[in-house]
């Protein structure tokens, strides 16, 4: 590749403007285009929904995708253009990493994630653009992906299309246009993937309900539940039902915390709260954390890499366990199902070696003294080693490109 093509193609990257898409021609409905990602076409937005309200359930997806998307992505320094995508992945000077990252966070909320990948008819260059995935449904033909920004208002014109990877079609500024669909497995689903955690979701409600529980028992100053019986006589039901709403309102705090019941009265006045005991406190305690042990299993992930141990004690040798297991079983194999579509895309567009693109993974805490060389860990693990193997010396050298401060040396 000559230099002055090289320069080139990076120009390319890096002014390419916001994407753009094909019309969805002739569409007439959400439904009639698209199938349907849950019984109403809005799985996504209550997946979504329970994130944002479960507090551990939401910290287990946040965690679990920074895992995945490790702390940056290495590669050959013999092939300059992987350089150039790594630094400045499309005109908007995102990141390979930041694009990368998303994808984990969608795929770890929703089970499905979305990349479009542009190039030209030349392949004079390639960009990378991540999309949410709740915008996104698989055409019919499930040959396309369609776009819209708001499922739930669906409108034709503001729908667009894109084919599916590798596939890829033209679109009005002149640019070929594709997207790749990440989805995992599961029987049974053959256009979208399903979310890990789906038989966790009732844990998730249980966890953010148990929050509700005690948020309420604050509003009202952790005052007791019962019943106020008011004597009093009245004319009617509707004078009667306004003396309950006022009563309510004035003194009831949270709606339910206090049942208020009007009965007719005599000369005498027998008003009186009847308190309605309740020792449930410890058994509301072990639902909750019961629930959370149960999200950890659904989600297939592990406690002390979720924060939900860190009160009982920061045990560093159970945390670096517990990474290792989750590196092995699980963030890796996630890893290399992320890259290998983008490899696949700049072999094919652009004609280069991207084997070696990887993601830099790190443990969340260090044991080992940071001025020990690689060959010096590998052996105080003992692992086979060679102080002069150029492989370790290439690791070296993108690790410190990451840590700038790093003291190790080669």
């Amino acid at each position: 590749m000559s230099d002055k093509k090289h320069s080139t193609r990076i120009a390319s990257v890096q002014n390419r403007t916001e994407p753009l898409f094909g019309s969805v021609a002739g569409a007439s409905g959400a439904t009639e285009r698209v199938w349907r990602w849950g019984d109403d076409n809005m799985l996504p937005y209550a997946l979504a929904l329970i994130a944002r309200r479960s507090a551990a359930h939401r910290r287990i997806i946040n965690d679990k995708a920074d895992y995945i998307a490790g702390k940056g992505i290495s590669y050959a320094d013999n092939v300059p253009m992987l350089g150039e995508i790594v630094a400045h992945a499309n005109g908007s000077a995102e990141t390979l990493h930041s694009i990368v990252a998303r994808l984990a966070l969608d795929e770890a909320l929703f089970g499905n994630a979305f990349l479009e990948v542009v190039t030209d008819s030349n392949h004079s260059f390639l960009s990378f653009y991540q999309h949410d995935a709740s915008t996104c449904r698989l055409a019919r033909n499930s040959r396309h992906v369609i776009m819209h920004h708001n499922w739930s208002s669906f409108t034709p014109t503001d729908a667009r299309q894109l084919p599916l990877f590798p596939t890829f079609e033209e679109v009005g500024d002149g640019t070929l246009r594709s997207m790749i669909h990440y989805k995992d497995y599961e029987p049974m689903f053959s256009h979208y993937g399903v979310a890990p955690y789906i038989a966790g979701l009732n844990a998730a409600a249980i966890v953010y309900k148990t929050d509700r529980w005690n948020i309420t028992r604050i509003d009202n100053s952790f005052q007791l539940s019962g019943v106020m019986m008011l004597d009093n006589t009245v004319d009617n039901e509707e004078e009667a039902d306004r003396i309950v709403r006022l009563a309510e309102e004035k003194f009831a705090g949270t709606p339910g915390q206090v049942l208020f019941v009007l009965r007719d009265g005599d000369e005498n006045d027998n008003s009186r709260f009847i308190p309605i005991n309740t020792s449930s406190d410890g058994d509301w305690h072990k639902l909750h954390t019961q629930a959370e042990s149960d999200l950890v299993i659904a989600h297939s992930w592990f406690r002390s890499l979720s924060g939900l141990d860190y009160s009982s004690g920061f045990s560093t040798e159970r945390i670096l366990h517990e990474y290792e297991v989750a590196l092995n079983t699980i963030i890796l194999s996630e890893q290399e199902q992320l890259l290998e579509p983008i490899r696949a895309a700049l072999r094919n567009t652009l004609l280069i070696d991207a084997s070696s693109l990887e993601i830099i993974n790190r443990p969340p805490t260090h044991t080992k003294s940071p001025y020990m060389k690689v060959w010096e860990a590998r052996k105080a693990d003992g692992l086979d080693y060679d102080e002069n193997d150029p492989n370790q010396q290439l690791l070296l050298a993108n690790l410190s490109k990451y840590n700038p401060g790093s003291t190790e040396q080669a």
